[in-house]
């Protein structure tokens, strides 16, 4: 499960959306599928911390999550990112 708070939005020209925030709970990987507020679900491309590339991201976690799939009207701060599993309480 995992669950993070969009803090930020923004899109990097040519390859999508990026959301950023601190990891609540939970462990994401590149490749993972996730829900933005309970809709439907997207891949996350990248994940980047610190301005570095990495693979997984874990609770207290500061990070940009890169969705290709996406453009900024699709994600606002505010919206909850969520794996499987998660809930939105």
């Amino acid at each position: 499960m995992f669950r993070m708070t969009v803090q930020d939005v923004f899109v990097i020209r040519g390859r999508g959306a990026v959301a950023t925030g601190r990891v609540e709970y939970g462990e994401l990987r590149v490749g993972d599928q996730v829900k933005i507020n309970d809709g439907p679900t997207v891949r996350v491309d990248a994940i980047e911390a610190l301005r570095k590339k990495i693979d997984t991201a874990t609770s207290g976690d500061n990070v940009g999550l890169l969705f290709k799939a996406l453009d900024k009207n699709d994600l606002a701060a505010g919206d909850v990112i969520t794996s499987s599993g998660a809930f939105l309480a």
